[in-house]
Parts: C-alpha cells; structure tokens; sequence
C-alpha cells in the first residue's frame, strides 16, 4: 500500500511539473520590477513560473519581446505601444491593463510653475510618445497651449502659446532626474522619479491629472495573446492582493487600472 501511495504521489508531482510553464517578463526598474516580484509569487501557485528581466530603458523591452527572447512585457502605456508598432512594424498586442503612473513636473529651483522665469528650460522626454505627454501636462496646468487638432501627439513644434518663452530640452527619460541640477524643471516618468527617490505626491510641483489615457499594460506577440499562460499572468496580476500591494506600498502615487 505504501508504495503505491509513494507511487500515485510520484506521478502527481510529475503531472504538476509537466503543466507548470516557464516564461520571462521584460519590466523597467522601479515599481514595475516590485510589482512584477509579486505577481510572479501569485502565478507561481497557478503552475507559471515568471523569470523577470530588467530593462533600463524603455527601446529594448519591445523589441526584445518581439524577437522572441522574452515572451511578456509590463512596462508601458497603449500610446507609447502603438507608437512602437508604427514605425517599427512590431506584431505585438495588450492583454491586461495594470497601473497608471501619473508622469510629474519637478523642480529644485522654484515651487510651482508659476515660478518660471521667461527663457526657462523644462526637459521632458525625448521618445515621441512620452515627450508629448510630457507636454500635455504642461498644456492641462496652463503653462502652454496647442493647436486644437494637435492631438496626443505633440511636439514642441505644436505649441501655439508660449507666453514664458520656455525652452524644451529633450533628454533620455532614465536621464531626467539627473538633469533636476542643470535645469529649471523636469518633466519624469514616475517609475524613474521614484527610482531616484522622489516622490510624486510630496515632491512633484505639478503631476498630471487622474483621467489621463495612459494606463500602463501587460504586452505580448499577437500570436501569444490567447495563450493559456497569457491569461493566467493576467489574472496573477489582477489578483487582488496585488491591488492591496500597490496601494500599501505606494500610497496613491500609483492607482491600479483594472
């Protein structure tokens, strides 16, 4: 009797092991990457196993993904997404919303933007994607204004009001806080402000608005997005200890999107 339960035991973890998958999720440092830790933690006892590769840059993830070297992505919004796909031709759909990052104007020269002097510089984003948005929060406190039609899209080229003459400097976003010494406001993502110890609730003196369209979402190949192990990361992810996770640990500076 015992070796037949020894044996019915044997066969049950070999079952367990054979269903279990193996993927690899490519995430940005910061809240992504602590993120992603969790939700590997939930998918783990739903049989997928998630290996996390860091990027520090926000190029390489798709094109990483794309070539079949990782299998999922968590690190951008749908615009930025479809911007890639654009000039790039990447075969790549989302599967899962996950956070919004309210991108941040920050300062360790004046307090508020009505303290910018005429000829000031604000660096923002350099990547099509994230510059305009950079912009727009700008645009939605006052400090700009466009072309009606301009869109989501837009670059300092758009601009049609400009009343403090501010110059734009464009930079790598992971450079963004840096520049914070060499220029007189910074526009930053918030995984980026954070890593350099910011805060976008205490430290950003203008931060962008709830309902902006930019929430952050789980990507994979087309060819994938009915996987099993695509719907399971989704669900890992929409657990809700995961909510719980990111509104203890984060205390509104990121807001769950699902």
């Amino acid at each position: 009797m015992k070796k037949l339960v020894l044996a019915a035991a044997f066969a049950l973890a070999a079952a367990s092991s054979a269903l279990a998958e193996d993927i690899k999720v490519g995430v940005t440092p910061g809240e992504h990457a602590n993120i992603m830790e969790k939700v590997a933690a939930v998918a783990k006892t739903k049989g997928l196993n998630i290996d996390i590769i860091e990027f520090s840059d926000y190029v390489v993830p798709n094109q990483a993904l794309n070539d079949g070297d990782i299998q999922a992505n968590s690190f951008q919004h749908q615009p930025y997404l479809d911007n890639q796909i654009a000039d790039r031709k990447f075969d790549l759909v989302a599967i899962g919303k996950t956070i919004t990052t309210p991108m941040g104007v920050y300062s360790k020269k004046v307090k508020s933007l009505d303290e910018l002097k005429d000829g000031d510089t604000v660096a923002i984003p350099n990547d099509p994607t994230n510059g305009g948005r950079a912009l727009l929060v700008l645009a939605s406190k006052g400090l700009i204004k466009f072309k009606p039609d301009a869109g989501i899209k837009v670059t300092p080229s758009d601009i049609i009001e400009n009343p403090k003459k501010i110059e734009f400097s464009e930079l790598d976003a992971a450079q963004l806080p840096r520049s914070l010494d060499d220029v007189d406001a910074a526009v930053i993502n918030t995984n980026y402000a954070m890593e350099a110890g910011l805060n976008p609730k205490k430290d950003a003196i203008a931060i962008e608005g709830e309902k902006s369209p930019y929430a952050n979402i789980i990507v994979v190949r087309s060819a994938d997005k009915d996987a099993p192990w695509a719907k399971t990361l989704v669900e890992a992810y929409h657990d809700e200890s995961i909510r719980k996770f990111i509104n203890d640990e984060y205390k509104g500076a990121l807001i769950p999107s699902w």
